[in-house]
């Protein structure tokens, strides 16, 4: 773990340090102890606390570092019929919504170069453009209800958020990286993109999305196998 050497403990370096405590590594599996087990809720509620709605500090384009950045699979690259292909918007919505492509490329376009962090222990600048989440679920008229949403990709791959976090202005649906079209092995046509959460919640290849009022047993991939739910930096 690098610490910044500004004589203060940021943010992301607190939520580091908390979530060190409660896991540990086996044979490159994150697994939760006894211990991490039972501090995991106080861990969650720790992090969407403190969770700012203040924009995360973000890079200049010269800073990208596009060698960095890991392609990470599930079940490897999906086949999308890009002729065909539509995002779902589902669930506690009064305007479900069955968006195209081109009808996401013309809402309002949004880019920033963050830092992609990964559980494994990399991290990578990049540059993502996209639709801000907030202005997809203002389009489908998200219910008061709503309290959590959730992803699903093309591969099989499943995650869920916290409200706050979807809602936050940092957090898109991408389909551009570093100023070009997002390439499929990096979740084209759509993928998440945020620095606000680390990149196993980032959800390439997403197809549809679901808003709901409770979390749900199956809360994501890697959480059903023990990663943290909240996973925020």
């Amino acid at each position: 773990m690098t610490i910044e050497k500004t004589g203060r403990v940021s943010r992301r370096q607190l939520l580091q340090w908390a979530g060190a405590g409660l896991m540990v590594n086996v044979a490159g599996t994150l697994l939760y102890d006894p211990i991490g087990r039972i501090s995991m809720p106080i861990n969650e509620a720790f992090g969407s606390l403190i969770l700012s709605a203040k924009p995360t500090p973000e890079f200049p384009i010269a800073a990208i570092e596009p060698t960095k950045l890991i392609i990470n699979s599930f079940r490897g690259t999906p086949k999308i019929d890009l002729a065909n292909f539509k995002l779902a918007i589902t669930g506690e919505v009064d305007r479900p919504l069955q968006l195209n492509m081109t009808e996401i490329q013309q809402l309002p376009l949004t880019s920033m170069v963050i830092r992609q962090v990964c559980v494994e222990g990399w991290a990578a600048i990049v540059q993502w453009g996209g639709v801000r989440l907030q202005d997809l679920l203002r389009l489908a008229q998200m219910r008061s209800t709503a309290k959590y949403v959730y992803f699903k990709s093309a591969d099989g791959y499943y995650e869920s958020w916290d409200l706050a976090s979807v809602v936050h202005p940092q957090t898109l649906l991408a389909y551009q990286m570093n100023g070009r079209p997002l390439p499929a092995d990096n979740g084209a046509p759509l993928r998440l993109a945020s620095p606000i959460k680390l990149g196993y919640k980032q959800s390439k290849w997403v197809i549809e999305i679901v808003v709901t009022s409770q979390l749900l047993p199956k809360r994501g991939y890697w959480e059903d196998l023990g990663y943290e739910w909240f996973a925020g930096l």
